[in-house]
Protein backbone atom coordinates (compact mmCIF):
# COMPACT_ATOMS: atom_id res chain seq x y z
CA UNK A 1 0.00 0.00 0.00
CA UNK A 2 1.48 3.57 -0.79
CA UNK A 3 1.39 6.42 2.00
CA UNK A 4 -0.20 8.43 -0.79
CA UNK A 5 -3.25 6.74 -0.42
CA UNK A 6 -3.34 7.00 3.27
CA UNK A 7 -2.85 10.14 3.52
CA UNK A 8 -5.92 10.77 0.32
CA UNK A 9 -8.13 8.53 2.70
CA UNK A 10 -7.50 10.71 5.54
CA UNK A 11 -7.81 13.91 4.05
CA UNK A 12 -10.92 13.09 2.45
CA UNK A 13 -12.86 11.62 5.87
CA UNK A 14 -11.97 15.01 7.55
CA UNK A 15 -13.34 17.50 5.07
CA UNK A 16 -16.71 15.42 4.88
CA UNK A 17 -16.57 14.89 8.74
CA UNK A 18 -16.46 19.13 8.52
CA UNK A 19 -19.28 19.49 6.72
CA UNK A 20 -21.36 16.42 7.92
CA UNK A 21 -20.86 15.72 11.63
CA UNK A 22 -19.28 19.26 12.80
CA UNK A 23 -22.66 20.86 11.15
CA UNK A 24 -24.16 18.61 13.40
CA UNK A 25 -22.66 19.91 16.31
CA UNK A 26 -22.46 23.51 15.11
CA UNK A 27 -26.87 23.15 15.59
CA UNK A 28 -26.48 21.52 18.54
CA UNK A 29 -24.54 23.90 20.39
CA UNK A 30 -26.66 27.09 18.12
CA UNK A 31 -23.75 28.98 17.25
CA UNK A 32 -25.16 32.08 16.15
CA UNK A 33 -23.58 35.62 15.28
CA UNK A 34 -26.55 37.27 17.55
CA UNK A 35 -24.80 35.86 20.55
CA UNK A 36 -22.52 38.86 20.94
CA UNK A 37 -18.78 37.85 21.39
CA UNK A 38 -16.71 38.66 24.45
CA UNK A 39 -13.58 40.46 22.28
CA UNK A 40 -16.72 43.30 21.98
CA UNK A 41 -18.67 43.34 25.45
CA UNK A 42 -15.20 42.82 27.50
CA UNK A 43 -12.44 44.51 24.66
CA UNK A 44 -10.10 45.76 26.97
CA UNK A 45 -6.90 46.04 23.81
CA UNK A 46 -4.88 43.25 25.95
CA UNK A 47 -6.73 40.55 26.68
CA UNK A 48 -10.38 40.48 24.54
CA UNK A 49 -8.81 41.63 21.06
CA UNK A 50 -11.43 40.47 17.97
CA UNK A 51 -9.56 39.71 15.26
CA UNK A 52 -10.12 38.18 11.82
CA UNK A 53 -10.85 34.30 11.45
CA UNK A 54 -7.44 33.15 9.88
CA UNK A 55 -5.88 35.12 12.53
CA UNK A 56 -7.28 33.57 15.25
CA UNK A 57 -7.19 30.23 13.60
CA UNK A 58 -3.14 30.84 13.31
CA UNK A 59 -2.79 31.39 17.05
CA UNK A 60 -5.32 28.47 18.13
CA UNK A 61 -3.60 26.17 15.81
CA UNK A 62 -0.16 26.86 16.82
CA UNK A 63 -1.03 27.30 20.24
CA UNK A 64 -2.54 23.37 20.17
CA UNK A 65 -0.25 21.77 17.92
CA UNK A 66 3.54 22.20 19.10
CA UNK A 67 5.13 19.16 19.52
CA UNK A 68 2.04 17.01 20.91
CA UNK A 69 0.34 15.45 17.47
CA UNK A 70 4.03 14.62 16.36
CA UNK A 71 5.58 13.33 19.53
CA UNK A 72 1.88 11.18 20.10
CA UNK A 73 1.42 9.21 16.99
CA UNK A 74 4.89 8.34 16.38
CA UNK A 75 5.05 6.58 19.80
CA UNK A 76 1.84 4.82 19.55
CA UNK A 77 2.82 3.00 16.55
CA UNK A 78 4.88 0.59 18.81
CA UNK A 79 1.08 -0.48 18.72
CA UNK A 80 0.64 -1.06 15.29
CA UNK A 81 -0.09 2.13 12.87
CA UNK A 82 -3.69 0.50 11.67
CA UNK A 83 -4.99 0.91 15.73
CA UNK A 84 -3.18 4.09 15.57
CA UNK A 85 -4.90 5.53 12.23
CA UNK A 86 -8.24 4.56 13.62
CA UNK A 87 -8.14 5.73 16.89
CA UNK A 88 -6.85 9.47 15.18
CA UNK A 89 -9.53 9.96 12.94
CA UNK A 90 -12.48 9.00 15.08
CA UNK A 91 -10.92 9.90 18.08
CA UNK A 92 -10.05 13.69 16.27
CA UNK A 93 -13.94 13.97 14.56
CA UNK A 94 -16.07 13.07 17.21
CA UNK A 95 -13.76 13.59 20.61
CA UNK A 96 -11.06 16.32 19.94
CA UNK A 97 -13.25 18.10 17.68
CA UNK A 98 -16.43 18.04 19.63
CA UNK A 99 -14.05 18.51 22.89
CA UNK A 100 -12.68 22.15 21.53
CA UNK A 101 -14.97 24.00 19.59
CA UNK A 102 -17.66 23.08 22.92
CA UNK A 103 -15.05 24.29 25.39
CA UNK A 104 -15.04 27.49 23.22
CA UNK A 105 -18.60 28.04 22.86
CA UNK A 106 -19.26 27.42 26.15
CA UNK A 107 -16.35 29.84 27.13
CA UNK A 108 -17.99 32.42 24.79
CA UNK A 109 -21.09 32.40 26.24
CA UNK A 110 -20.06 33.27 29.88
CA UNK A 111 -18.20 36.39 29.25
CA UNK A 112 -14.94 34.50 27.81
CA UNK A 113 -13.81 32.96 31.05
CA UNK A 114 -12.18 29.11 31.20
CA UNK A 115 -13.36 25.98 32.04
CA UNK A 116 -13.04 26.38 35.68
CA UNK A 117 -15.29 28.85 36.03
CA UNK A 118 -17.85 27.33 34.18
CA UNK A 119 -17.38 24.07 36.25
CA UNK A 120 -18.11 26.81 39.04
CA UNK A 121 -21.10 28.15 37.47
CA UNK A 122 -22.95 24.31 36.10
CA UNK A 123 -21.34 22.42 38.76
CA UNK A 124 -20.17 24.35 41.68
CA UNK A 125 -17.73 26.46 43.60
CA UNK A 126 -15.52 23.40 45.04
CA UNK A 127 -15.02 22.23 41.55
CA UNK A 128 -14.11 24.91 39.81
CA UNK A 129 -11.05 25.13 42.86
CA UNK A 130 -10.41 21.65 42.20
CA UNK A 131 -10.00 21.87 38.19
CA UNK A 132 -8.28 25.29 38.77
CA UNK A 133 -6.00 24.00 41.04
CA UNK A 134 -5.31 20.94 38.82
CA UNK A 135 -4.66 22.99 35.24
CA UNK A 136 -2.83 25.26 37.08
CA UNK A 137 -0.13 22.87 38.80
CA UNK A 138 -0.57 21.47 34.71
CA UNK A 139 0.34 24.66 33.07
CA UNK A 140 3.69 25.30 35.57
CA UNK A 141 5.38 21.39 34.64
CA UNK A 142 4.19 22.07 30.53
CA UNK A 143 6.00 25.62 30.78
CA UNK A 144 8.62 24.21 32.88
CA UNK A 145 9.07 21.10 30.56
CA UNK A 146 8.98 22.93 27.16
CA UNK A 147 11.69 25.38 28.74
CA UNK A 148 13.87 23.28 29.11
CA UNK A 149 13.53 21.40 25.46
CA UNK A 150 13.59 25.03 24.29
CA UNK A 151 16.70 25.31 25.51
CA UNK A 152 18.52 21.84 25.44
CA UNK A 153 17.42 22.67 21.10
CA UNK A 154 19.03 26.61 21.24
CA UNK A 155 22.48 25.22 22.93
CA UNK A 156 22.54 22.31 20.50
CA UNK A 157 20.95 23.95 17.59
CA UNK A 158 22.28 27.98 17.60
CA UNK A 159 20.93 28.14 13.98
CA UNK A 160 17.52 27.81 15.63
CA UNK A 161 17.81 30.11 18.32
CA UNK A 162 18.79 32.70 15.63
CA UNK A 163 15.87 32.52 13.32
CA UNK A 164 13.78 32.31 16.70
CA UNK A 165 14.83 35.15 17.81
CA UNK A 166 13.86 36.95 14.08
CA UNK A 167 10.92 35.33 14.19
CA UNK A 168 10.00 37.80 17.29
CA UNK A 169 11.03 40.60 16.35
CA UNK A 170 9.03 40.06 13.12
CA UNK A 171 5.68 39.29 15.17
CA UNK A 172 6.39 42.73 17.06
CA UNK A 173 6.81 44.86 13.79
CA UNK A 174 3.86 42.99 12.40
CA UNK A 175 1.30 43.78 15.10
CA UNK A 176 2.50 47.33 15.19
CA UNK A 177 1.90 47.60 10.95
CA UNK A 178 -1.22 45.33 11.68
CA UNK A 179 -2.29 47.93 13.96
CA UNK A 180 -1.71 51.08 12.14
CA UNK A 181 -2.88 50.12 8.68
CA UNK A 182 -6.20 48.20 10.40
CA UNK A 183 -8.30 50.64 8.34
CA UNK A 184 -6.42 50.28 4.93
CA UNK A 185 -8.21 47.68 2.64
CA UNK A 186 -5.82 45.49 1.33
CA UNK A 187 -3.30 45.88 4.22
CA UNK A 188 -3.52 42.81 6.34
CA UNK A 189 -3.66 40.61 2.83
CA UNK A 190 -0.30 42.51 1.86
CA UNK A 191 1.36 42.77 5.29
CA UNK A 192 0.75 39.12 5.39
CA UNK A 193 2.13 37.81 1.93
CA UNK A 194 5.29 39.69 2.92
CA UNK A 195 5.22 38.37 6.87
CA UNK A 196 5.28 34.90 5.07
CA UNK A 197 7.84 35.58 3.06
CA UNK A 198 9.80 36.95 5.77
CA UNK A 199 9.71 33.83 7.88
CA UNK A 200 10.48 31.69 5.53
CA UNK A 201 14.04 33.91 5.18
CA UNK A 202 14.19 34.13 8.50
CA UNK A 203 14.72 30.10 8.40
CA UNK A 204 17.57 30.49 6.00
CA UNK A 205 19.16 33.27 7.52
CA UNK A 206 18.75 31.82 10.73
CA UNK A 207 22.01 28.93 9.33
CA UNK A 208 23.84 32.09 8.09
CA UNK A 209 24.18 33.62 11.92
CA UNK A 210 23.95 30.90 14.74
CA UNK A 211 23.26 32.29 17.88
CA UNK A 212 25.20 30.59 20.92
CA UNK A 213 24.63 31.23 24.85
CA UNK A 214 24.66 28.53 27.73
CA UNK A 215 21.62 26.65 28.62
CA UNK A 216 21.16 28.57 32.42
CA UNK A 217 21.47 31.75 30.53
CA UNK A 218 18.76 30.73 27.74
CA UNK A 219 16.43 29.18 30.48
CA UNK A 220 16.17 32.58 32.08
CA UNK A 221 16.22 34.31 28.79
CA UNK A 222 13.26 32.39 27.47
CA UNK A 223 11.06 32.93 30.73
CA UNK A 224 11.93 36.73 31.08
CA UNK A 225 10.52 36.20 26.94
CA UNK A 226 7.78 34.31 27.91
CA UNK A 227 6.70 36.92 31.27
CA UNK A 228 6.59 39.79 28.29
CA UNK A 229 4.27 37.66 26.22
CA UNK A 230 1.95 37.41 28.77
CA UNK A 231 1.61 40.87 29.65
CA UNK A 232 1.63 42.66 26.46
CA UNK A 233 -1.18 42.92 24.28
CA UNK A 234 -2.18 39.89 22.52
CA UNK A 235 -2.14 41.74 19.06
CA UNK A 236 1.28 43.16 19.82
CA UNK A 237 3.18 39.65 20.55
CA UNK A 238 0.98 36.39 21.06
CA UNK A 239 -1.11 36.61 18.51
CA UNK A 240 1.24 37.94 15.20
CA UNK A 241 3.99 35.45 16.56
CA UNK A 242 1.39 32.71 16.25
CA UNK A 243 -0.46 33.67 13.08
CA UNK A 244 3.27 34.13 11.40
CA UNK A 245 4.37 31.04 12.55
CA UNK A 246 1.45 29.33 11.87
CA UNK A 247 2.50 29.65 8.15
CA UNK A 248 5.66 27.31 8.98
CA UNK A 249 2.99 24.67 9.71
CA UNK A 250 0.84 25.22 7.04
CA UNK A 251 4.03 24.91 4.96
CA UNK A 252 5.24 21.85 6.67
CA UNK A 253 2.02 20.05 5.53
CA UNK A 254 2.03 21.12 2.24
CA UNK A 255 5.82 20.48 1.32
CA UNK A 256 4.70 16.97 2.77
CA UNK A 257 1.36 16.43 1.32
CA UNK A 258 2.99 17.13 -2.25
CA UNK A 259 6.45 15.10 -1.13
CA UNK A 260 4.44 12.22 -0.27
CA UNK A 261 2.53 12.09 -3.52
CA UNK A 262 5.94 12.81 -5.71
CA UNK A 263 7.88 10.68 -3.93
CA UNK A 264 5.14 8.31 -3.55
CA UNK A 265 6.77 5.55 -0.82
CA UNK A 266 5.20 2.49 0.43
CA UNK A 267 3.80 1.60 3.54
CA UNK A 268 7.00 -0.83 4.80
CA UNK A 269 5.59 -1.78 8.32
CA UNK A 270 3.93 -4.81 8.81
CA UNK A 271 0.03 -4.76 9.72
CA UNK A 272 0.75 -6.50 13.01
CA UNK A 273 -0.87 -5.63 16.45
CA UNK A 274 0.95 -5.63 19.23
CA UNK A 275 -1.35 -5.87 22.69
CA UNK A 276 1.44 -4.70 24.97
CA UNK A 277 4.39 -3.48 24.15
CA UNK A 278 7.34 -4.28 27.21
CA UNK A 279 7.96 -0.47 27.55
CA UNK A 280 4.65 1.01 27.38
CA UNK A 281 2.01 -1.56 28.68
CA UNK A 282 -1.57 -2.81 27.26
CA UNK A 283 -3.06 -1.14 24.40
CA UNK A 284 -5.84 0.00 26.43
CA UNK A 285 -5.54 2.60 27.68
CA UNK A 286 -2.10 3.47 26.97
CA UNK A 287 -2.74 3.91 23.38
CA UNK A 288 -5.51 6.26 24.18
CA UNK A 289 -3.25 8.43 26.05
CA UNK A 290 -0.33 8.51 24.30
CA UNK A 291 -1.75 9.68 21.08
CA UNK A 292 -3.43 12.55 22.94
CA UNK A 293 -2.84 15.69 20.74
CA UNK A 294 -3.72 14.12 17.47
CA UNK A 295 -7.12 12.98 18.47
CA UNK A 296 -8.35 14.76 21.66
CA UNK A 297 -6.01 16.70 24.39
CA UNK A 298 -7.35 18.44 27.48
CA UNK A 299 -4.69 21.51 27.01
CA UNK A 300 -6.66 22.24 24.13
CA UNK A 301 -9.75 23.60 25.89
CA UNK A 302 -7.66 25.62 28.33
CA UNK A 303 -6.71 27.28 25.13
CA UNK A 304 -10.23 27.58 23.40
CA UNK A 305 -11.59 28.86 26.67
CA UNK A 306 -8.33 30.86 27.58
CA UNK A 307 -6.68 32.93 24.82
CA UNK A 308 -8.59 31.89 21.29
CA UNK A 309 -12.29 32.84 22.90
CA UNK A 310 -11.05 36.32 23.69
CA UNK A 311 -10.26 36.70 20.11
CA UNK A 312 -13.27 35.69 18.41
CA UNK A 313 -15.06 38.49 16.02
CA UNK A 314 -18.29 36.37 15.72
CA UNK A 315 -19.38 33.00 17.13
CA UNK A 316 -19.91 31.79 13.80
CA UNK A 317 -16.04 31.96 13.33
CA UNK A 318 -15.56 28.91 16.28
CA UNK A 319 -16.51 26.69 13.33
CA UNK A 320 -13.02 26.99 11.69
CA UNK A 321 -11.86 27.84 14.42
CA UNK A 322 -12.58 25.36 16.84
CA UNK A 323 -13.76 22.35 15.15
CA UNK A 324 -11.74 23.38 11.53
CA UNK A 325 -8.65 23.64 13.90
CA UNK A 326 -8.54 20.20 15.30
CA UNK A 327 -9.15 18.32 12.07
CA UNK A 328 -6.04 20.20 10.81
CA UNK A 329 -4.15 18.75 13.89
CA UNK A 330 -5.57 15.50 13.24
CA UNK A 331 -4.11 15.52 9.41
CA UNK A 332 -1.26 16.51 10.85
CA UNK A 333 -1.05 13.33 13.24
CA UNK A 334 -1.56 11.12 10.16
CA UNK A 335 1.37 12.94 8.41
CA UNK A 336 3.62 12.13 11.80
CA UNK A 337 2.32 8.55 11.87
CA UNK A 338 3.05 8.22 7.79
CA UNK A 339 6.60 9.65 8.44
CA UNK A 340 7.55 6.23 9.78
CA UNK A 341 5.68 3.63 8.91
CA UNK A 342 7.86 3.74 5.39
CA UNK A 343 10.09 1.93 7.46
CA UNK A 344 10.16 -1.53 8.40
CA UNK A 345 9.10 -2.22 12.17
CA UNK A 346 12.63 -3.12 13.69
CA UNK A 347 14.24 -0.21 12.37
CA UNK A 348 11.43 1.88 13.60
CA UNK A 349 12.09 0.57 17.11
CA UNK A 350 15.81 1.21 16.74
CA UNK A 351 15.70 4.53 15.32
CA UNK A 352 12.40 5.14 18.00
CA UNK A 353 15.13 4.13 21.37
CA UNK A 354 18.45 5.95 19.77
CA UNK A 355 16.81 9.40 17.80
CA UNK A 356 13.43 9.79 20.07
CA UNK A 357 10.41 10.65 18.04
CA UNK A 358 11.03 14.46 16.79
CA UNK A 359 14.41 13.53 15.17
CA UNK A 360 12.83 10.69 13.13
CA UNK A 361 9.70 12.75 12.31
CA UNK A 362 12.22 15.23 10.56
CA UNK A 363 14.53 12.87 8.98
CA UNK A 364 11.56 10.84 7.61
CA UNK A 365 9.45 13.86 6.52
CA UNK A 366 12.72 15.58 5.25
CA UNK A 367 13.57 12.26 2.53
CA UNK A 368 10.16 12.70 1.51
CA UNK A 369 10.53 16.83 0.75
CA UNK A 370 13.62 16.32 -0.93
CA UNK A 371 11.58 14.82 -3.58
CA UNK A 372 10.63 17.90 -4.05
CA UNK A 373 14.19 19.32 -5.37
CA UNK A 374 15.24 20.80 -1.62
CA UNK A 375 18.28 19.83 -0.61
CA UNK A 376 17.81 17.07 2.48
CA UNK A 377 19.64 18.84 4.94
CA UNK A 378 17.53 22.00 4.40
CA UNK A 379 14.65 20.06 4.37
CA UNK A 380 15.18 18.13 7.36
CA UNK A 381 16.33 21.21 9.37
CA UNK A 382 12.88 22.89 8.11
CA UNK A 383 11.26 20.16 9.67
CA UNK A 384 12.98 20.46 12.96
CA UNK A 385 13.21 24.29 13.32
CA UNK A 386 9.09 24.06 12.45
CA UNK A 387 8.72 21.68 15.45
CA UNK A 388 10.84 23.67 17.77
CA UNK A 389 9.05 26.80 16.57
CA UNK A 390 5.67 25.61 18.15
CA UNK A 391 7.09 24.60 20.97
CA UNK A 392 7.98 27.74 21.70
CA UNK A 393 4.73 28.59 20.95
CA UNK A 394 3.38 26.38 23.62
CA UNK A 395 5.52 27.85 26.21
CA UNK A 396 4.33 31.30 26.02
CA UNK A 397 0.52 30.30 25.53
CA UNK A 398 1.04 28.32 29.08
CA UNK A 399 1.98 31.04 30.35
CA UNK A 400 -1.09 33.79 29.01
CA UNK A 401 -3.17 30.70 30.31
CA UNK A 402 -1.60 29.78 33.97
CA UNK A 403 -2.06 33.80 34.71
CA UNK A 404 -5.74 33.69 33.29
CA UNK A 405 -6.49 30.79 35.79
CA UNK A 406 -4.22 32.39 38.42
CA UNK A 407 -6.54 35.34 38.14
CA UNK A 408 -9.96 33.54 38.14
CA UNK A 409 -9.21 31.80 40.84
CA UNK A 410 -8.64 34.86 43.29
CA UNK A 411 -11.51 36.41 41.80
CA UNK A 412 -13.18 35.12 44.60
CA UNK A 413 -10.16 35.53 47.33
CA UNK A 414 -10.94 38.61 49.44
CA UNK A 415 -8.25 40.80 50.86
CA UNK A 416 -6.03 42.56 49.22
CA UNK A 417 -3.41 39.98 48.10
CA UNK A 418 -6.67 38.19 46.32
CA UNK A 419 -7.45 41.37 45.07
CA UNK A 420 -4.18 41.95 43.16
CA UNK A 421 -3.68 38.35 42.21
CA UNK A 422 -6.69 38.98 40.27
CA UNK A 423 -6.64 42.13 38.65
CA UNK A 424 -2.80 43.05 38.54
CA UNK A 425 -1.26 41.24 35.46
CA UNK A 426 2.52 41.50 36.30
CA UNK A 427 2.09 40.00 39.09
CA UNK A 428 0.30 36.74 38.75
CA UNK A 429 2.35 36.42 35.65
CA UNK A 430 5.67 37.03 38.00
CA UNK A 431 4.02 34.47 40.10
CA UNK A 432 3.83 32.12 37.13
CA UNK A 433 6.97 32.15 36.38
CA UNK A 434 8.83 32.23 39.57
CA UNK A 435 6.92 28.79 40.36
CA UNK A 436 8.19 27.67 36.63
CA UNK A 437 12.04 28.49 37.38
CA UNK A 438 11.30 26.84 41.39
CA UNK A 439 10.63 23.59 39.08
CA UNK A 440 13.30 23.39 36.66
CA UNK A 441 15.98 23.82 39.56
CA UNK A 442 14.20 21.04 41.69
CA UNK A 443 14.67 19.15 37.99
CA UNK A 444 10.79 17.56 39.77
CA UNK A 445 9.06 17.88 35.96
CA UNK A 446 11.46 14.92 34.78
CA UNK A 447 9.94 12.74 37.48
CA UNK A 448 6.50 14.01 37.11
CA UNK A 449 6.35 14.02 33.48
CA UNK A 450 5.74 10.22 32.83
CA UNK A 451 2.24 11.15 33.70
CA UNK A 452 1.12 14.16 31.94
CA UNK A 453 -0.52 11.95 29.46
CA UNK A 454 -2.90 10.86 31.85
CA UNK A 455 -3.14 14.15 33.90
CA UNK A 456 -3.80 15.85 30.13
CA UNK A 457 -6.18 13.22 29.16
CA UNK A 458 -8.32 14.11 32.84
CA UNK A 459 -8.44 18.00 31.61
CA UNK A 460 -9.78 16.46 28.49
CA UNK A 461 -12.62 14.35 30.06
CA UNK A 462 -13.22 17.43 32.58
CA UNK A 463 -13.54 19.95 29.69
CA UNK A 464 -16.01 17.54 28.62
CA UNK A 465 -18.21 16.96 32.39
CA UNK A 466 -17.99 20.86 32.13
CA UNK A 467 -19.59 21.32 28.36
CA UNK A 468 -22.02 18.11 29.17
CA UNK A 469 -23.29 19.53 32.57
CA UNK A 470 -24.02 23.24 30.86
CA UNK A 471 -25.91 21.83 28.03
CA UNK A 472 -28.23 19.73 29.95
CA UNK A 473 -29.06 22.46 32.26
CA UNK A 474 -29.78 24.49 29.14
CA UNK A 475 -31.92 21.45 28.53
CA UNK A 476 -30.14 20.73 25.14
CA UNK A 477 -29.80 16.59 24.28
CA UNK A 478 -25.52 16.34 25.10
CA UNK A 479 -25.15 12.79 24.32
CA UNK A 480 -22.44 13.71 21.73
CA UNK A 481 -20.74 15.31 24.62
CA UNK A 482 -21.46 12.15 27.37
CA UNK A 483 -20.47 9.52 24.91
CA UNK A 484 -16.79 10.85 24.92
CA UNK A 485 -17.08 12.23 28.01
CA UNK A 486 -17.80 8.43 29.67
CA UNK A 487 -14.52 7.15 27.44
CA UNK A 488 -12.16 9.41 28.60
CA UNK A 489 -12.81 9.27 31.94
CA UNK A 490 -12.64 5.09 31.57
CA UNK A 491 -9.05 5.49 29.86
CA UNK A 492 -7.79 8.12 32.44
CA UNK A 493 -9.24 6.08 35.32
CA UNK A 494 -7.52 2.93 34.29
CA UNK A 495 -4.42 4.36 33.63
CA UNK A 496 -3.96 6.66 36.27
CA UNK A 497 -5.14 3.22 38.29
CA UNK A 498 -2.88 1.52 36.65
CA UNK A 499 0.42 3.67 36.65
CA UNK A 500 -0.58 4.51 40.85
CA UNK A 501 -0.57 0.73 41.00
CA UNK A 502 2.89 -0.32 38.65
CA UNK A 503 4.88 2.81 40.71
CA UNK A 504 3.80 1.21 44.34
CA UNK A 505 5.11 -1.95 43.05
CA UNK A 506 8.00 -0.45 42.36
CA UNK A 507 8.69 1.66 44.84
CA UNK A 508 8.23 5.38 43.14
CA UNK A 509 6.24 6.48 45.72
CA UNK A 510 5.82 9.97 44.55
CA UNK A 511 4.42 8.61 41.40
CA UNK A 512 2.16 6.31 43.01
CA UNK A 513 0.52 9.12 45.11
CA UNK A 514 0.19 11.80 42.75
CA UNK A 515 -1.91 9.25 39.91
CA UNK A 516 -4.13 8.65 42.83
CA UNK A 517 -4.63 11.94 43.93
CA UNK A 518 -5.55 12.34 40.07
CA UNK A 519 -8.04 9.72 40.38
CA UNK A 520 -9.70 10.75 43.70
CA UNK A 521 -9.92 14.32 41.96
CA UNK A 522 -11.38 12.99 38.95
CA UNK A 523 -14.25 10.94 40.92
CA UNK A 524 -15.27 13.77 43.06
CA UNK A 525 -15.59 16.00 39.97
CA UNK A 526 -18.18 13.72 39.19
CA UNK A 527 -19.79 13.50 41.88
CA UNK A 528 -20.15 16.92 42.03
CA UNK A 529 -21.66 17.30 38.80
CA UNK A 530 -24.14 14.79 39.77
CA UNK A 531 -25.23 15.81 42.81
CA UNK A 532 -25.47 19.42 40.64
CA UNK A 533 -27.88 17.83 38.29
CA UNK A 534 -29.82 16.26 40.80
CA UNK A 535 -30.39 19.49 42.17
CA UNK A 536 -31.65 21.21 38.94
CA UNK A 537 -33.92 18.39 38.36
CA UNK A 538 -35.42 18.47 41.81
CA UNK A 539 -34.42 14.59 42.46
CA UNK A 540 -33.64 13.43 45.79
CA UNK A 541 -30.10 13.44 47.24
CA UNK A 542 -29.11 10.72 49.30
CA UNK A 543 -28.49 11.23 53.12
CA UNK A 544 -25.28 11.49 53.61
CA UNK A 545 -24.33 13.23 50.75
CA UNK A 546 -25.71 16.49 50.63
CA UNK A 547 -22.90 18.16 52.10
CA UNK A 548 -20.53 17.52 49.33
CA UNK A 549 -22.73 20.43 47.17
CA UNK A 550 -22.05 23.97 46.97
CA UNK A 551 -25.30 25.54 48.05
CA UNK A 552 -24.67 28.65 47.09
CA UNK A 553 -23.47 27.63 43.16
CA UNK A 554 -25.03 24.70 41.95
CA UNK A 555 -28.59 26.81 41.60
CA UNK A 556 -26.95 29.15 39.13
CA UNK A 557 -27.47 28.20 35.68
CA UNK A 558 -25.47 29.21 32.95
CA UNK A 559 -26.75 31.65 30.37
Amino acid sequence: MYLSVLVLFAATILILAYFTYGKYVFKKLKIDNKNVAPSHTHGDGVDYVPSKPFVVLGHHFASIAGAGPIVGPIIAVTYGWIPAVIWILLGGIFFGAVHDVGSMVASMRNEGKSIGVIIQHSIGKKGKLLFVLFSFATLILVIAVFTDIIAKTFVSNPEVASASILFIALAIVFGWVNKVTAQKKHAFKIISVIGGILIYYFVFLGTQMPFSLDFDLWIYLLLIYAFLASVTPVSMLLQPRDYLNSFLLYGLIIFAVAGIFIANPVIEMDTSVTVAPENLGFIFPVLFVTIACGAISGFHSLVASGTTSKQIDKEEDVKVVGFGGMLIETFLAIIALGAVIVINRSEYLTKLDSQGPVSLFAEGLGAMITSLGIPEGFAIGFVALTVSAFALTTMDTCTRLARFTLQEYFEDVKGPVGRTLATNRYISTAVVVILSVLLLQSGGFSTLWPIFGSANQLLAALALLAISVWLIKKKVKATFVTIPMFFMFTVTLSSLGIFAWQNFQNQVYALSVISAILFVLSVVLILFARESLKKDRGLPIPAGEKEVVDKKEDNKILH
